[in-house]
């Protein structure tokens, strides 16, 4: 009876053990989380220190247009939610315009940013200048890293979804793909409440 009963317990555990590719993933982004909070750290203790913040003569940030596209990236993790949740329905074409929608709401995520870089550059915000500008463009130029690896991630799975190889049963890689995306789209907002307001 124990046998049987420890027999049970065996086939339960690994009939839901976590993919090996999932786990990385996670282990991955809580990596990616400990970096991401040493460099917030550091901005903390620059941003309350008792010089003022933004220095004089810096240019303030595009807080309006850097709202909206806030907005615009979380609106891309809830196309990637519905697109995998449509996948496991079996509803193939309406999961492949909610990923195309996702790819692209990525995109325009990045044109803006850069456009808005390219500006503060103009405006005469330097990396070099003092620690405001080399915390802005550090914080949200590795953030922007991370999210070209996320569009490239999409794009990726984007076409091997129009070759066949995911359906309702095998997602695993648009499973980890969305895994990484939520963490690219839940590390804007605290950086955009940090940077920008």
């Amino acid at each position: 009876m124990a046998a049987k009963a420890g027999t049970k317990k065996i086939k339960e555990i690994t009939e839901n053990k976590m993919e090996p590719a999932k786990l990385g993933i996670l282990l991955f982004i809580a990596a990616e989380m400990m970096f991401f909070a040493g460099l917030i750290s550091a901005f903390l203790v620059f941003r309350f220190s008792p010089a003022p913040w933004p220095p004089e003569g810096q240019p303030r940030l595009p807080i309006a247009v850097t709202a909206v596209n806030t907005a615009l990236l979380i609106l891309s993790a809830f196309t990637f939610y519905k697109a995998l949740e449509l996948l496991r329905k079996g509803k193939k074409g309406m999961y492949l315009l909610l990923l195309v929608t996702t790819f692209l709401l990525g995109i325009q995520f990045l044109i803006i940013q850069g456009n808005e870089w390219m500006k503060m550059v103009q405006f005469g915000l330097s990396i070099h200048a003092n620690p405001y500008g080399g915390f802005f463009y550090g914080l949200v130029g590795l953030h922007g890293i991370h999210v070209f690896g996320g569009v490239l991630a999409l794009l990726w799975v984007l076409v091997r979804s129009l070759m066949g190889a995911y359906n309702a049963q095998k997602n695993l890689g648009v499973d980890i793909c969305r895994t990484y995306w939520f963490f690219v789209v839940g590390l804007w907002p605290i950086l955009f409440g940090l940077i920008y307001l």
